[in-house]
């Protein structure tokens, strides 16, 4: 299939955090300097959602006051969606497990079958949406991305094992959030590190979440509060 370069394509990213009540670490990785998009950047794992994400059985749905947000200001619900491709890409980019033990029923869709064979369903209900920003116009990609946090004590893998990730991203590692500023990360990745910051300590999904809403006439930073589901 081929990618259309100027569509804006849904994205989901992960923020692993780990030690939050003492000394606040992410997880990130550094793209290739080949890389059509962000190249050299340290950034957090993610990636676009695949077709066969919104068919993936999720062992726990994600916290109703994180899906009333996902669809906020959305054309549609992609909530279940993004959170499996959360849960893959994870997954595919670092070799870190969300999950609970469990068998999959029927075929395993699209690129899900090396975490089916881990022995676990991808699982929802620790992810925190915190963040939604959609890329500038003139940039080689664009991605409406939601960034949800995750705290490292919910994975089923072993958080120091990189050993199943892809080549995507090189130098994965646990970056204390105080040392971060020196290295080399796109604009947004900076601003969304302030929110979790500011949130390390707080365990609970945010009342309102930031959207950094970039269309081809303006940018605007605006809240998302969530809406009603529809029946």
């Amino acid at each position: 299939m081929q990618i259309d370069k100027t569509a804006i394509r849904d994205a989901a990213t992960v923020i692993v955090l780990r030690d939050r009540d003492t000394a606040p670490k992410v997880l990130m990785g550094q793209r290739g300097a080949k890389a059509a998009f962000m190249p050299n950047k340290f950034v957090f794992p993610g990636g676009a959602v695949d077709l066969a994400d919104a068919d993936v059985p999720l062992a726990t749905p994600l916290p109703e006051r994180c899906r009333t947000r996902l669809i906020d200001d959305c054309a549609q619900d992609l909530s279940h969606a993004l959170a499996a491709a959360a849960v893959r890409e994870l997954w595919e980019e670092t070799g870190q497990i969300l999950g609970l033990p469990g068998d999959w029923q029927g075929d395993v869709p699209g690129d899900w079958h090396g975490f089916a064979a881990t022995g676990h369903l991808p699982r929802a209900d620790t992810l925190q949406f915190v963040f939604r920003a959609i890329t500038p116009p003139g940039r080689p990609r664009r991605f409406d991305a939601r960034f949800f946090l995750l705290d490292a004590e919910d994975l089923a893998s072993d958080p120091d094992d990189f050993s199943a990730a892809t080549d995507e991203l090189s130098h994965l590692q646990w970056i204390g959030v105080d040392e971060i500023r020196r290295f080399d990360m796109p604009f947004i990745t900076e601003v969304v590190l302030a929110e979790v910051a500011a949130r390390a300590r707080d365990r609970t999904p945010p009342a309102s979440v930031p959207f950094f809403r970039n269309d081809d006439e303006e940018s605007l930073f605006l809240r998302l509060y969530g809406r009603a589901p529809a029946d």
